[in-house]
């Protein structure tokens, strides 16, 4: 009997803290400079400077943690993890060990199959981000610029609750949801904003000891967080069947030859001589202050896609998709609003003809070229009949490519619907009388004829025929 494995998943997710400045320094967080002109001698380790916690960096932690149901730590403590990298000048990273700030949180998933998943978070820790190496261009040296050195970091760590590639997707989006709704940060993985490690192992089913895991370091997008899963998944199976067993390692994902490889042997936290930072008092957090970040919460994801389900009539499905961002769900509210409460309508043209183009143009909502006003004009045409659906994106497109206002491509490109009835029957008339041999075969009872029918009369017209006065009309008339 051939043996059934699980996956066993944790992920450690880094969101990089949209401060203006650095977590210790008054240094600029600013992406894009020149490389070393935005490390201070905090961030450089210079002897007899001082850190200085950034405030704002703990009132984004704590709106992180409040908003996934977690406790907030009265009293936090700043640890020094020591190791030697040459983009690390101290020689230690200020991060939170023993005492984070948030600790035993939930973040809730759907699954493929339509269930709900709670994920445990075990805690989220600040820290301060490590420099950068550079090798591209560099011949046999490498650079190092310590721009990011001292960036604020949320390090958000998972319970091992994830099972699959495919649930580490689930609640890695979750979470990168979370915190652009939150506003703590920007989301951009390709500027490293938001990225993972990922710690993988896999168990024979039904076993509770969990196997020896391996940590693939620094993932930036989703794809490859699936990707290197998958990988190291068949990767650990392939090793324990073959004789062999896993060892624990920190290891990268290659996505040029679509595998993971060891960077080194896994460190234990003693590895990294752990102690209290003596610059660092303990982060002391009163009632007050905690009640003020919590006033501040937006309606979350989960809230805002209960409401559109409860009061818009949506599925949960084009509610979760709608949520998936503050600044679409923002656009379809703004949309819906404008055709009069046409909740749905305004969904489907949402998820599909804008979002179609956004993908088409690779471009954010923020940036769609039809205004969530324009959309809901057009929507308004389509409800009172002034246009079709089918020519409604007609217009769309033109509204797109050209800037201009739903009324204005109507009118002139000549595209309102033929709703006068006498019109419409002319138009049937003459089809009618130009294709005897299908009439004479619809009336022997062949009525797959009739689409036959509508599109001749649809062409006829140049499909501006009203659909709904065009089909009883037709029937009245293929009747004899």
């Amino acid at each position: 009997m051939a043996i059934e494995w699980e996956t066993v998943i944790g992920l450690e997710i880094h969101a990089q803290l949209a401060t203006r400045a650095k977590i210790f320094s008054g240094a600029s967080t600013a992406y894009g400079a020149l490389p070393n002109v935005q490390a201070s001698l905090v961030d450089l380790g210079y002897p007899g400077v001082l850190p200085v916690l950034n405030r704002e960096a703990v009132r984004m932690a704590v709106r992180f943690g409040l908003a996934i149901g977690a406790t907030i730590a009265r009293r936090s403590v700043f640890a020094r993890k020591n190791y030697f990298y040459p983009d690390l000048p101290k020689g230690y990273q200020i991060s939170q060990y023993e005492l984070p700030i948030v600790q035993d949180g939930q973040v809730g998933i759907v699954l493929e199959d339509g269930a709900e998943k709670r994920i445990g978070v075990t805690r989220a820790h600040l820290e301060e981000d490590a420099g950068k190496s550079l090798h591209e261009g560099l011949g046999n040296s490498s650079g190092i610029d310590l721009n990011r050195a001292g960036t604020p970091l949320l390090e958000i760590v998972s319970e091992p609750d994830l099972r699959s590639a495919r649930e580490a997707i689930a609640y890695m989006k979750k979470v990168h949801t979370l915190v652009r709704y939150l506003e703590i940060c920007d989301g951009n993985m390709q500027e490293g904003s938001f990225r993972c490690d990922a710690n993988v192992s896999v168990r024979h089913r039904g076993r509770h000891e969990f196997g020896t895991r391996c940590e693939i370091k620094n993932l930036n997008s989703f794809r490859f967080v699936e990707r290197a899963i998958q990988y190291e998944v068949a990767r650990q199976i392939e090793l324990i069947e073959g004789g062999g067993s896993v060892v624990q390692e920190t290891r990268l994902y290659d996505p040029d030859r679509h595998e993971t490889r060891p960077m080194r042997s896994k460190e234990e936290a003693n590895d990294y001589r752990y102690f209290p930072d003596p610059d660092l008092l303990p982060l002391a957090l009163d009632e007050a202050f905690i009640e003020e970040v919590r006033a501040t919460l937006p309606e979350l994801p989960d809230q805002k896609a209960a409401r559109f389900t409860r009061e818009h009539g949506l599925s949960a499905y084009d509610a979760g998709v709608l949520t998936a961002s503050r600044e679409l769900a923002a656009y379809y509210e703004e949309v819906a609003a404008g055709t009069g409460g046409g909740h749905k309508l305004a969904a489907n043209w949402v998820m599909g003809e804008l979002s179609g183009f956004l993908n088409r143009d690779g471009i954010e909502i923020g940036g769609a070229p039809v205004t969530a006003a324009a959309l809901a004009g057009l929507l308004r045409r389509i409800h009172d009949g002034t246009i079709s659906g089918k020519i409604a994106k007609e217009v769309f497109e033109a509204m797109w490519t050209e800037r201009a206002e739903a009324d204005a491509v109507i009118e002139a490109r000549g595209l309102r619907q033929i709703t006068d009835s006498a019109a419409i029957e002319q138009a049937i008339a003459q089809v009618m009388a130009a294709n005897p041999a299908q009439l004479a075969d619809y009336r022997a009872g062949k009525d797959k004829l009739f689409g036959f029918f509508v599109g001749q009369v649809m062409k006829a017209t140049g499909g501006k025929a009203n659909p709904a006065q065009l089909n009883e009309l037709l029937r009245r008339m293929l009747a004899g």
